[in-house]
């Protein structure tokens, strides 16, 4: 099976030589056309000089010997070849060889001689590598006398041969150099690309231990590459999701076997005890009494603990946020305790707004929390203490205080007081009814809105205080 690094490596080197390849041609077309270019400005210019002397001569040019030997000195100068012919393109003097030459004779045609005349300086490639048998590179101009007489033509060119040793030259140097480019590549991508790919292969490895449990894994971040960080950071924010919700798992697992086992098996105790004849059948109704508030108790435990994950898993619908009064919420949530009130004979010292106080939450989940802590403090409260329930806006907050005058937390359990099934050993301990859920419950419904919850206990006087946002 090919690795991404074994497909990372082929695709880098088929596109660095392809583009060497398509780099190369650009270049050596590029170059050719301009150094053609140059050479046809040079045998122009040349043709040009050589037609200012044909001109300071005039006529007399053709039997003048000072003439051709300026002429033989400018092409040394030049170190092109010059040919001059007359009004009908035949060859008369050639500066390679001033008394004779092969070319002497020779015609450029008189079509081409009559075009020269009509349209003036033109590329004569072709026919200057007919009279030389040779590819060259030739440029014709024409000269005419002052009043306008046609006077000469003169045939300036070089053999392209001298441009290909150049070009070829040329082409080697870039050659040996993509070749020193291209085997620096090959030893360098295995390195780069193994670098690239090792956030990958580190992930994989995350991804295997995760596979076998281990949520605790996470893989390293600050790499350079934009795209690989963002992976990694993805990665891990997953990795910390799956940790939670296993969390979350394993403490609803740990509640159902913590909470469920004390009232199963006192259910079972009863039903077996009513089987096998060790309960009188005058004292069924009662402890299928005491059967049916077990089976209460653990039905309300299930669906605190449904809406204790929910909460932590989903926290709280935006959309389900409205504005209510904090006050007559905590009013009556109070009222619904008159009873147990009276039966301790306690006093309630209430401190609120007479105009209210108006938050946005969950009103039932903010009533849930309001319950829960009058229900500790009615219940932990010494006999005809005080309770005190007192809400007040600050630093746009609302403020929330419930307390009771009782047995104080020793220090120690202070911060444990809101974990689950926790319960002091002075002053909860007693308790069944409850199921160690209550004060974690509150925590969680606060926290859900962003808002914080504090306990303090001190001088027998315990007070629960959280926070609310108030409505804007």
């Amino acid at each position: 099976m090919k690795t991404t690094f074994r497909r990372h490596l082929a695709l880098i080197l088929c596109i660095l030589l392809v583009a060497t390849l398509l780099l190369g041609v650009l270049f050596w077309a590029m170059f050719t056309r301009g150094l053609t270019q140059m050479a046809e400005d040079s045998l122009q210019n040349t043709a040009k000089s050589v037609g200012g002397l044909v001109e300071a001569y005039s006529a007399a040019y053709l039997n003048d010997w000072s003439f051709r030997t300026n002429l033989a000195v400018a092409a040394d100068a030049s170190d092109n070849d010059i040919l001059i012919c007359d009004t009908r393109g035949i060859v008369r003097i050639c500066a390679a060889d001033i008394q004779s030459c092969d070319h002497l004779g020779r015609s450029i045609g008189w079509k081409s001689a009559d075009r020269l005349f009509r349209e003036g300086s033109r590329n004569l490639s072709d026919e200057a590598s007919e009279l030389y048998g040779e590819d060259r590179l030739a440029v014709a101009l024409p000269v005419k006398l002052e009043d306008g007489t046609p006077l000469c033509i003169i045939l300036v060119s070089m053999p392209r041969s001298a441009m290909t040793v150049l070009t070829g030259k040329t082409l080697r140097i870039f050659a040996l150099v993509a070749l020193v480019v291209f085997v620096a590549a090959i030893i360098a991508t295995p390195y780069l690309t193994r670098r690239e790919t090792k956030p990958i292969r580190d992930m994989a490895a995350a991804a295997r231990q995760i596979a076998h449990g281990d949520y605790t894994v996470r893989v390293p971040t600050g790499h350079q590459n934009e795209e690989i960080e963002e992976m990694a950071v993805a990665f891990n924010n997953m990795t910390v999701a799956l940790q939670n919700s296993e969390t979350v798992r394993q403490e609803f697992v740990a509640n159902v076997s913590h909470e469920l086992k004390t009232p199963m098996t006192t259910i079972a105790g009863y039903m077996d005890g009513m089987l096998d004849g060790t309960i009188p059948k005058e004292k069924y109704g009662y402890y299928m009494n005491l059967v049916s508030t077990e089976v209460r108790r653990l039905s309300r435990l299930v669906r605190n603990m449904l809406n204790i994950s929910r909460l932590r898993d989903q926290g709280v619908p935006k959309d389900q946020l409205v504005d209510f009064d904090l006050c007559e919420a905590a009013g009556k949530t109070l009222l619904s305790f008159e009873q147990p009130i009276n039966q301790k004979n306690l006093n309630v010292d209430v401190d609120m707004p007479e105009i209210g106080l108006f938050v946005r939450a969950l009103p039932d989940a903010v009533t849930q929390v309001l319950y829960n802590l009058m229900d500790n403090a009615v219940k932990f409260a010494d006999e005809g203490g005080t309770l005190s329930v007192r809400v007040r806006p600050q630093s746009g907050k609302a403020v929330v205080t419930v307390g009771n005058t009782g047995p104080t937390i020793p220090a120690e359990e202070l911060p444990l007081i809101f974990d689950r099934f926790h319960k002091t050993d002075k002053s909860r301990s007693t308790d069944r009814d409850g199921a160690g859920l209550g004060l974690y419950i509150v925590k969680t419904i606060v926290l859900a809105h962003g808002e914080d919850i504090y306990v303090t206990s001190r001088d027998g006087k315990t007070e629960f205080t959280f926070t609310m946002p108030l409505s804007s």
